[in-house]
């Protein structure tokens, strides 16, 4: 009986439930960076090198009957061994393009954070009277 009273005080912590927030929410955000990189920047990609369709990128690794068609999807569906690295060449992209705009997130939140913090209180008078003493004192 204590172990279930244990899971359920661990799993109502804020901590948790912030963590399961958040995998939500960067689940929603990363299809959001792959729509970015599918849609925007990989065709310009692309357009830079040649009008390439990344997705369709492999390497045959076996023998293909005449009767398959020469496309990626096809060699799939026939069961043929491929090295699709067109796929990996997009999701490299996508981490990429991730990690660049947390990287953006975090430093703007750091900026943030700086600019709401506190000053440190003023030093008392009497400490700068006694420091301005130790100062005059060490000069002579």
């Amino acid at each position: 009986m204590s172990f279930l009273k244990e899971f359920r005080e661990f799993a109502v912590k804020g901590n948790v439930i912030d963590l399961a927030v958040g995998v939500i929410i960067g689940g929603a955000f990363g299809k959001i960076v792959e729509s970015l990189v599918g849609d925007v920047i990989m065709p310009i990609v692309g357009l830079v090198f040649g009008r390439l369709d990344f997705s369709n990128l492999y390497i045959l690794l076996g023998p293909k009957p005449a009767n398959v068609a020469d496309t990626l999807v096809e060699l799939k569906k026939a069961n043929i061994p491929v090295l699709a690295y067109g796929n990996f060449i997009t999701v490299a992209v996508n981490f990429v393009i991730l990690a660049f705009i947390i990287f953006l997130m975090v430093k703007q939140i750091n900026k943030l954070r700086k600019t709401q913090e506190a000053p440190p209180p003023a030093t008392p008078e009497d400490t700068v009277l006694l420091r301005e003493i130790r100062d005059s004192l060490k000069q002579r």
